[in-house]
């Protein structure tokens, strides 16, 4: 009869190995099973898989679509102003067996070490055949899209899919700041003078036509009044010579008396003149009567 110091050991033993030969693939990634370093199933699918024990082993690789920032980098476009980039990508393993064969027991980090060279040999590519403007334009998806494809195309062999890279900044190197700004701040000053010049141009021909119209209406209008003022004349004199047609005699009384009005006025204190003088013709008696 066998001892049952010896059975619960073996049972146990039993259980155990056959717990060793289950493992869980989670949703969130994928398995491979190695035997001695060789790969010998793949698991990618959620659930329950079966392995050898003690000879078989299982390495897990996350199947979620990974982050990779880069450091800010110095780049030089066409136009030889250098800029600092920065860049991030979205990257995931699609070839798991080929992903393993390229980096080795070293996994993920390695992966990312060589990842980040591409991207950045990408970025330094595209930036570099094209000038400064179209870097720091508002615009850049068409750049963001070429250091994708030639990211993707070399990563291929990692057995990893690139799946979007983003500029995240493009920046003057701080010791070209100062040289930029001041350049800009003189463009902007330029620019203003050449709208001044252009005002004070403007507000010199609108003076001048101003100017101009006003001697022209007041010519106009001094000929006018001269021409009234003559009419006038005329029609005044006729009409003294009119009245002096038909009563010579009453024409020179009246015209007298005005004289007499406007000299015999107040502050007009003397008139030095000869007493027969025919100033005073109707100041006389025999006139008068």
């Amino acid at each position: 009869m066998v001892s049952t110091r010896i059975l619960i050991p073996a049972a146990a033993a039993v259980v155990a190995l056959g717990l060793s030969s289950v493992f869980v693939v989670d949703e969130r990634e994928k398995a491979l099973v190695l035997q001695f370093g060789e790969v010998v199933a793949v698991r990618e699918t959620a659930g329950l898989a079966f392995k050898v024990p003690l000879i078989q082993e299982v390495v897990r690789y996350d199947d979620r679509i990974l982050s990779l920032p880069t450091p800010p980098l110095e780049v030089t476009p066409l136009d030889d102003r250098r800029l600092v980039v920065d860049a991030f990508a979205r990257w995931r393993i699609v070839d798991v067996v080929k992903f393993r064969q390229a980096v080795g027991t070293q996994g993920i980090q390695l992966a990312q070490n060589r990842l980040q060279n591409l991207i950045v040999n990408a970025i330094r590519e595209v930036m570099g055949s094209v000038p400064s403007t179209a870097v720091l334009s508002a615009d850049r998806t068409s750049l963001m899209n070429r250091i994708r494809d030639i990211a993707k195309g070399q990563a291929a062999a990692l057995g990893v899919d690139v799946i979007d890279v983003r500029l995240t900044r493009t920046d003057l190197p701080d010791q070209n700041l100062s040289a930029t700004y001041a350049r800009m701040r003189a463009e902007r000053e330029r620019e203003a003078a050449d709208e001044i010049a252009r005002g004070g141009e403007a507000a010199q021909r609108v003076r001048a036509t101003a100017d101009r119209t006003v001697i022209e209406l007041t010519s106009e209008a001094r000929k006018q009044a001269e021409i009234i003022r003559g009419e006038a004349d005329a029609e005044r004199n006729a009409i003294y010579a009119e009245a002096f047609g038909r009563d010579p005699e009453f024409f020179a009384f009246t015209r007298s008396l005005t004289s007499y009005e406007r000299a015999l006025q107040a502050g007009n204190s003397s008139i030095v003149m000869q007493p027969d003088s025919t100033f005073f013709d109707y100041l006389r008696s025999d006139k008068a009567e």
